[in-house]
């Protein structure tokens, strides 16, 4: 033991003994006048409990003063407690010697078929990776969301083998959700509110369940996408009939939740971690977000990186932020972040003015229509000199006068409050129809919702044309009318996919050197399993049933990727966290049906790397991608240590005692083994720049195999790459190459950047291992 070590344990012994000669552990007597309480986490010291505590809680209990009692204990993927305390009573925990480090609680929110046709998943394939991985059979997902609803078809368990011996989990009762929830299907079900009531008080069970039953629909839908079983006819009012299956129909599930009416508690979400990584779970589906911050103040990023150190995949949404830049959430790099796409399949519903134009929309209203494009309305908006303004403009509620709406179809800007939330009030002010407009923020990308009256979504120019008729002719003295025409469901749409213009992008706000959005799957428009008691539009209001809805967002599509890496685990059980990664990323493609770069939804232009990441998802690729890029978590460690993390910080995360000196010496935060490569030059009067990355590949493929890159590179810059050659003997060989790039300094004024993309690819004439190459030149303030 080293002399620091023997100091420190003396240090400790001699804390713990005054602790014990008092007859308790009290804060100090000073007056706090600090009486506003916040949630903390708290990271002990691993291996520093005394034995005269018989368990860790009680251990923590002691630290805290009287009154207060804790939230959630952590064994699994993190050591240490969550508890509700004043300024200054944190501030004196930290002084503690067994403390590293408090973590101020943070409330995430949800980032709210045809797919798996789309993805080329069919069952009658006789080779491929649903048939490979047996339809992922033996695999658990943990999908930490809403809850569930488990009555619902796609959770059943017929044929389905016995639940896998290796599972520590269970099956949590309550009155509203009896043992019989659980089957060979939902093997697990848990939730955690005890953060939520902390901060909010005991929760009102009449408006949600003190259960994993499912309240909101987000999980039920979600789950259903990673791992939903075959259900004909699947439907939504009559839209998107056929087949709905997830993605692994075999894969069990294991339901944590952790999202209430007010949000997803940071304590809660630790404790769905710690819990699902103990439980035995192989992915972890996380379709919820927020605002990013360092890694060691993100209590998902480190429940992440738990899990990913006991072999676990975790899926998280890339956010819904888009489409701006530097909106991409849940960036750290052993989290796979997805972002949205669409599918080959729309809902047309089309606006006819009075003028004869056209515009363009999409909606999955299902009641009686509109009587055909000969009946037109009368058509106003709210924002018109005839309106009522701002609030009218955007049908907030109590907005709309009825003398004003009655009768007629309203035009309501997108904003404020939800899209299904306006046509409600447009129907309470007596209104016929509605007619939802982008903003220019949202630009051209249509959402399709399940209205309660007649109603649609147009793109930010479809906006624009309906207000500047609805303009003119008030100008003219003539009243300005419209109908909705509903087309039902319309497939083979091209192009697709598509960008979605809500999916979030790059670059990483965190680190721009680790390209995120990782990928994008289908997220626009997606059919999944719902409850019986929500109607399909979501709001109180509505009474309708279905047992199917469409939704949109990153929340859909992370549980695609979800359930393919869970199918992927099951063909290839040896590979890591990581190398389901690469192989998906290293076989996404970029063009779309037509053959040309996939488009941005928002501004019909070509999409880029920062949109997409590696591309979108190709599941069967992915099963055999030739060579991956894997990582270990003590790459990680050298990673954060790049970062310039401080020890302790390091530690929060890893649960690791680290030494830098010699991750510092190896390299730069650019040097982890990323599929990707992201290169940020800082332009300091240097008129040539230049770095280099190392990459070591494993090959997967054939024994006998030999690679030449091919190399495209940024526009304007060099980029080489040592050897050109990858000569591989057997499977399981590692090689290491190293890319160079160089640039020469662009004019850009202070403060903005310029980014280009290329890409390397290795091909042995089978396979083709693609990582996109970005450059970022940045011009200092």
């Amino acid at each position: 033991m080293s002399p620091s070590s023997s100091t420190f344990l003396l240090l400790l012994l001699l804390f713990f003994i005054s602790l014990l000669s008092s007859s308790s552990f009290s804060f100090s007597a000073n007056v706090d006048n600090d009486h506003t309480f916040k949630t903390y986490i708290v990271k002990v010291h691993d291996d520093a409990k005394p034995s005269i505590f018989p368990t860790h809680k009680h251990w923590y209990e002691s630290s805290l003063p009287s009154s207060t009692s804790l939230i959630h204990t952590y064994d699994t993927v993190f050591r240490g407690f969550s508890a509700r305390l004043t300024t200054s009573e944190a501030q004196q925990l930290k002084t503690l010697p067994h403390v590293i480090a408090l973590i101020p609680e943070q409330v995430r929110h949800l980032h709210t078929t045809r797919s798996p046709q789309f993805l080329g998943l069919k069952t009658s394939d006789s080779a491929g990776l649903l048939k490979e991985s047996d339809f992922g059979s033996d695999l658990v997902i943990a999908v930490i969301d809403t809850g569930i609803w488990p009555e619902r078809q796609s959770f059943n368990d017929r044929d389905l083998g016995p639940v896998p011996s290796k599972w520590k989990g269970q099956c949590v009762t309550t009155e509203d959700f009896p043992s019989s929830s659980c089957n060979r299907k939902i093997i697990g079900a848990r939730f955690f509110c005890q953060g939520y009531e902390s901060t909010n008080g005991k929760m009102n069970e009449t408006s949600e369940f003190r259960s994993p039953r499912d309240s909101d629909g987000h999980g039920t839908h979600t789950a259903s996408i990673a791992a939903g079983r075959y259900v004909f006819p699947a439907s939504t009012l009559g839209y998107a009939r056929g087949v709905a299956a997830g993605m692994a129909p075999k894969a069990r599930l294991s339901v944590y939740k952790v999202c209430w009416n007010s949000g997803c508690y940071d304590s809660d979400i630790l404790a769905a971690f710690d819990s699902a990584v103990s439980d035995g779970v192989d992915v972890v589906s996380f379709s919820v977000g927020g605002g990013v911050v360092p890694y060691y103040l993100d209590a998902i990023a480190i429940g992440a990186f738990g899990a990913s150190d006991h072999g676990v995949f975790v899926s998280a949404a890339a956010g819904n932020g888009g489409p701006g830049e530097l909106t991409v959430t849940n960036v750290a790099p052993w989290v796979t972040s997805v972002g949205a796409g669409t599918i080959d399949r729309d809902f047309p519903a089309n606006v006819h003015l009075g003028n004869g134009k056209i515009v363009p929309g999409v909606s999955v209203y299902g009641g009686p229509g509109l009587g055909g494009p000969e009946k037109k309305y009368s058509l106003v908006y709210g924002g018109s000199e005839e309106g009522d303004g701002y609030s009218a403009s955007l049908c907030l509620e109590g907005s709309l006068d009825p003398k004003f709406a009655e009768g007629k179809i309203v035009l309501c800007d997108r904003g404020i409050n939800s899209r299904a939330t306006k046509g409600e009030v447009v129907m309470k002010a007596g209104g016929i129809g509605m007619i939802l407009a982008n903003g220019v923020f949202d630009g051209e990308g249509l959402v399709a919702d399940c209205h309660l009256l007649p109603a649609t979504a147009v793109g930010a120019s479809g906006g624009d044309e309906i207000r500047k008729y609805i303009s003119d002719s008030e100008k003219a003295k003539s009243p300005a009318i419209a109908t909705i025409v509903f087309k039902g469901t319309r497939v083979n749409v091209r192009p697709a996919p598509v960008v979605a213009s809500f999916s979030a992008r790059g670059p990483n706000p965190e680190t721009p050197e680790i390209l995120k959005p990782d990928m994008i799957a289908p997220g626009l428009n997606i059919l999944a399993a719902w409850p019986d008691r929500i109607g399909p539009s979501g709001i109180p209001s509505d009474k309708r049933k279905t047992e199917f809805t469409i939704l949109s967002g990153t929340s859909m599509a992370c549980p695609h990727v979800s359930g393919l890496a869970a199918l992927l685990k099951a063909a290839h059980p040896e590979w890591s966290p990581a190398a389901i990664r690469s192989a998906l990323m290293t076989t996404a493609y970029t063009v779309d049906n037509r053959g040309e770069t996939m488009i941005d939804e928002s501004t019909g232009n070509t999409s880029t790397v920062l949109d997409f990441g590696a591309g979108h998802v190709h599941p069967q690729k992915a099963m055999d991608p030739g060579l991956i890029y894997d990582i270990t978590s003590y790459d990680y460690v050298n990673f954060l240590c790049n970062l310039n993390y401080t020890v302790t910080n390091i530690q929060v995360i890893t649960r690791r005692s680290v030494d830098c000196k010699g991750a510092r010496r190896a390299g730069h935060v650019g040097n982890l083994n990323y599929p990707s490569l992201s290169a940020v030059f800082q332009q300091c009067g240097e008129d040539k720049m230049s770095t280099h990355f190392i990459r070591t590949v494993t090959n997967v493929g054939d024994p006998n195999s030999i690679y030449k890159i091919v190399i495209r590179p940024p526009s304007g810059m060099q980029v080489t790459v040592q050897p050109e050659t990858l000569v591989f003997r057997r499977v399981g060989q590692k090689l290491n190459f190293l890319v160079r790039v160089e640039a020469m300094a662009v004019k850009l004024s202070p403060g903005s950047s310029s980014v280009k993309s290329g890409s390397i690819m290795w091909t042995d004439g089978k396979h083709n291992v693609t990582s996109p190459l970005v450059v970022t030149m940045q011009q200092p303030l």
